[in-house]
């Protein structure tokens, strides 16, 4: 009998922490290791599916659509690397379209229904805020992966998203819980980078991922390509991030085995 998907949103309402980076890129190395793999891309900036080579201006139905009802998520699933829903600028005008609907804030959900059991995998790439796309997000999905960046200030924004994601849980959704914190831009030849790193494991413990995710200019190159990094440069050490940052999810004793027992592998 086929499984559901397990759904992960990735958030974090600071920008440029490498969430749709880490969507991306996550993804395709999930499919590399045999999982079937659903992003869908739930800010209106459109990154994701700009990344992999969707002409969004010319989008004719997207997430907008979906989560307002006039299209089967179904209908806008555009194969790629990895499944994309993409989205366009209209997403933008979402919360105000949903603000008004009963149950607005399990319209997410409610869309992902019909598919979950087509995927091992689905992704959600949330905007930098912790608005009404961001409360769909975590209302459908089991587990919220962080991704952070290595800096103090970073660090303090957690403090707002536990509080989200607490009231998601009392509220909407007791079943999700953050994961996994994912550092990133981390270089631990500084001190500051190294403390911020030991400061999320004083306070999440197990669930900050071993993966650390550096910088690296391929990581700017490849969405002008159209492609993840892990296609645009293989054998780099980005890829080898991300590669590794799979294994880890996979492994976690919550969510879906990888199929053709994969999941031995991954550990």
């Amino acid at each position: 009998m086929p499984r559901d998907a397990r759904i992960l949103a990735l958030a974090n309402q600071k920008g440029g922490v490498a969430k749709t980076t880490t969507t991306l890129n996550l993804g395709v190395a999930l499919k590399d290791m045999g999982a079937r793999v659903l992003a869908i891309d739930l800010d209106p900036q459109s990154n994701l599916s700009m990344s992999q080579g969707i002409d969004v201006e010319g989008l004719g139905h997207g997430m907008y659509h979906v989560l307002t009802g006039a299209t089967p998520i179904a209908d806008i699933i555009d194969v790629r690397e990895i499944d994309i829903a993409p989205a366009g600028i209209e997403l933008a005008g979402a919360e105000l379209a949903l603000s008004a609907a009963i149950g607005r804030e399990r319209s997410l959900e409610r869309a992902l229904r019909p598919v979950r059991d087509l995927y091992d995998y689905i992704l959600l790439d949330t905007p930098p805020s912790l608005g009404l796309l961001t409360i769909n997000a975590m209302v459908a999905a089991e587990g919220v992966i962080v991704p952070v960046q290595c800096e103090y200030l970073s660090l303090r924004g957690l403090a707002q998203l536990r509080g989200t994601l607490q009231q998601v849980r009392e509220n909407l959704n007791p079943a999700v819980d953050i994961v996994g914190i994912l550092p990133t831009m981390y270089d631990g030849r500084t001190v500051h980078c190294r403390e911020a790193v030991q400061m999320l494991e004083e306070s999440f413990g197990d669930r900050v991922y071993r993966t650390r995710i550096g910088k690296t200019i391929r990581f700017a190159e490849a969405p002008v390509e159209g492609t993840s990094v892990i296609r645009y440069e293989p054998q780099g050490q980005a890829a080898r991030w991300y590669r590794q940052l799979a294994r880890e999810v996979a492994a976690s004793p919550v969510g879906v085995a990888l199929p053709g027992g994969l999941r031995e592998a991954a550990a």
